[in-house]
């Protein structure tokens, strides 16, 4: 006689619009349990459009805020027992112009969100995913290729994103005795209600193109791999970008 091991459980933050969307429906038909977390009800509740309700999980939350992320992290292993995949996706672009024209509260807003927020979901996964029986998980974090080449005018998103490489391969370190395997996924012109920016986007030399994009879905193809691996395996970095945008080379 066989058994079935349970579905993996994964929870995806900003997981109501954008590439959020896109990682919660490609990891259920991957076969995970999926919790999205964020602020918006309607948003989340539609990414799970005709999903199996055993297998979808709505979780209000703000990401900047440590006693909501540890209260939606606790609902999630309430229900399905543990966590087996933190995508840390919810993100903001931020302010755009020279650093001495954007207002400091829109920049620590930024940091808040991509930063501190990717650092209070995994503070709070960490501890879970060392304990749980089988113990150990993966943390995925959802870059840019801003965390390589920086955009014109745009140096708080720009911060955050090198923050989270950091974040990344410190994690990815100090996750190794607990089975807690850490990686950072980089996308560059995902085509998403986020990437309107990519029609005569401005260039390093201070002229306008429209740069290309590719479907989201392929983005959340990159994701599925690197949730599915066995915890013997790692992609600790991937860059995944539209073929032609300007990236090698930029400047």
């Amino acid at each position: 006689m066989t058994t079935t091991e349970p579905a993996r459980v994964a929870v995806v933050t900003g997981g109501g619009s954008g590439l959020g969307k896109a990682f919660v429906r490609e990891l259920l038909d991957a076969g995970f349990r999926v919790a999205a977390l964020g602020r918006r009800p309607d948003a989340l509740h539609r990414s799970f459009e005709a999903a199996p309700a055993a297998q979808a999980m709505v979780v209000l939350a703000d990401v900047t805020d440590e006693a909501s992320v540890d209260e939606a992290m606790r609902q999630v292993v309430a229900r399905w027992g543990r966590i087996d995949v933190l995508v840390n996706n919810a993100g903001v672009l931020g302010p755009v112009g020279e650093i001495d024209e954007v207002s400091l509260p829109d920049v620590r807003n930024t940091l808040d969100v991509n930063v501190m927020g990717a650092v209070i979901c995994s503070r709070a996964v960490f501890p879970i995913m060392r304990t749980q029986q089988p113990p150990g998980g993966r943390i995925i974090n959802n870059g840019s290729i801003s965390a390589h080449v920086p955009r014109p005018h745009s140096t708080a998103y720009a911060i955050t994103k090198h923050a989270l490489t950091g974040l990344t391969r410190s994690l990815a370190l100090d996750g190794r005795k607990f089975q807690i395997a850490v990686g950072q996924i980089d996308i560059g012109n995902a085509a998403t209600d986020m990437t309107g920016f990519t029609e005569h986007a401005l260039q390093a030399d201070g002229s306008h193109r429209t740069e290309a994009t590719f479907d989201a879905h392929d983005a959340a193809r990159a994701v599925r791999l690197m949730a599915s691996l066995p915890l013997d395996a790692n992609v600790l970095s991937l860059t995944l970008t539209a073929t032609t945008m300007p990236f090698v080379g930029r400047g």
